[in-house]
């Protein structure tokens, strides 16, 4: 069954930008086209698609889902390739949780300073301000109290 670009689209849950997108970068084959140029996708077409959608929607990045790629369609695969491949993906997704950890706890401790009335001046903003208050995820986070006291108080918005 041949489906154009916007029926596979519906089918595979990617929308049609991105089933270009992935064409351009090679990630899946060029499609075949109609006498009037109109691209034209089969259900291999929109399975793979939905393999790229559900391996993105997990964090995958373009260049692990091209191995996974790889890896699904070679029948003679180790599994442990597999595994390696998603192991090593939790524990960057663990880094981030670490990273987004600490971003929410200096937004907290920043957000603790702030009287939030209608003073000018504001701790978040001085924070925001200050060098090495918040943009080095892997600073301790213990010490932004101590950093405010010495970040430069703002009067008033730039």
């Amino acid at each position: 069954m041949s489906m154009n670009i916007g029926e596979t689209a519906r089918s595979s849950g990617v929308s049609a930008k991105m089933i270009r997108h992935y064409e351009e970068i090679g990630l899946i084959p060029k499609a075949n086209r109609t006498d009037s140029g109109y691209r034209q996708y089969n259900g291999n077409d929109v399975h793979t698609l939905r393999f790229i959608r559900q391996a993105r929607n997990l964090g995958f990045s373009i260049r692990q889902i091209e191995e996974l790629l790889g890896l699904w369609r070679n029948q003679r695969r180790p599994s442990r390739k597999v595994k390696a491949l998603a192991l090593a993906h939790v524990e960057e997704l663990d880094a981030r949780i670490r990273e987004l950890e600490a971003m929410k706890q200096t937004l907290q401790e920043l957000a603790a300073h702030c009287h939030g009335d209608e003073r000018p001046e504001c701790p978040i903003l001085d924070g925001l301000a200050a060098p090495g208050t918040v943009a080095d995820p892997g600073a301790a986070r213990r010490d932004v109290p101590r950093r405010l006291a010495r970040a430069p108080k703002r009067a008033s918005c730039h």
